[in-house]
């Protein structure tokens, strides 16, 4: 409950970002420019979000004749979680890798890798797609999707607000003085980054809460843990050819293992993930900095608690 409470709030404050930069863009004309852009924003990737996805990373729908065993797991888990059956997708990539999509449980979708097939024994597959079934149980697509969208529409607007200020064509809130240029500048490099810092807490809590509840619809959480070692194993090895924007969809993050992005990643540290599913404390704690000096040890530590 904490953690679903925690995920309002952050999505409550990226809206009254939008309001903010639309307000400081053009007043109450600004205000219903930058609704108009968010409702937009998130209609499109509501109804064609998982279409586009799927597509960008060829992934192909399976019958149950041509596979049979990862039909069987989704099948099962399913039922246990009280899903409807998703479409069952095989991403034609050797770096081991899994996400959920669609915009409900009726339309969802569980896209894995042929690397994935390959490398995990048959309670590692399970713990990977009982943690996608979470993510539509939980309904984290659609959350995902909505933070997604709202960050690329804070940015677009702060860009607007940012080159309208420098070459003169802003116009500010009804009531701005001279000062206003200076505050919206100020506002159109705040606000992005404001949205991606929430955008990626909003992220690490629903990965929390998808291995937990995952785990619960195996009764066995050492699976997925296991997996989560050997995905953070192989990502280091084979790279996948993964788009940035959607890199938040992935049972881990796809990139290419540089150590400045952990501490600003929309996935939290494995060996926590890991720690958790084994009733083990987390390990990544906010005095390493004052022990170690690793300012990048504090910052994933900070991102961590504000995901809890």
């Amino acid at each position: 409950m904490i953690n679903r409470v925690k995920t309002t709030l952050l999505l409550a404050v990226m809206t009254v970002f939008i309001v903010l930069v639309g307000q400081m863009l053009g007043g109450r004309q600004g205000m219903i420019m930058a609704f108009i852009l968010a409702a937009g924003m998130n209609f499109f990737s509501y109804w064609f979000s998982d279409k586009i996805v799927l597509k960008m990373y060829k992934a192909q729908v399976i019958t149950p004749e041509q596979a049979p065993e990862l039909y069987g797991i989704v099948e099962t888990l399913t039922q246990r979680a009280g899903l409807p059956m998703p479409s069952v997708c095989i991403i034609p990539q050797e770096a081991p890798n899994a996400f959920a999509t669609g915009r409900n449980p009726q339309n969802a979708v569980v896209a894995v890798t042929d690397g994935l097939l390959r490398l995990m024994d048959r309670d590692e597959i399970t713990g990977v797609i009982a943690h996608e079934l979470a993510h539509v149980k939980n309904r984290d697509i659609l959350i995902g999707s909505i933070a997604a969208t709202m960050a690329g529409a804070i940015m677009i607007l702060a860009s607007m607000a940012r080159w309208s200020a420098m070459f003169g064509g802003f116009r500010g809130g009804d009531d701005d003085d001279g000062g206003g240029i200076i505050g919206v500048i100020a506002m159109s490099i705040i606000a992005p980054i404001a949205a991606m810092i929430i955008q990626m807490a909003v992220s690490r809590s629903r990965e929390y809460l998808a291995d937990s509840t995952g785990a619960e619809f195996t009764g066995n959480p050492e699976g997925l843990a296991r997996a989560l070692e050997k995905l953070g194993a192989y990502s280091q090895k084979i790279p996948m050819a993964a788009s940035p924007q959607t890199s938040h969809m992935f049972i881990v993050k796809p990139m290419f293992g540089k150590k400045m992005s952990s501490m600003f990643s929309t996935h939290p540290p494995l060996e926590d993930r890991i720690a958790r599913l084994r009733g083990n404390n987390s390990k990544t704690d906010i005095t390493s900095f004052n022990e170690s000096g690793n300012i990048q040890s504090a910052g994933r530590a900070f991102w961590d608690r504000l995901s809890k």
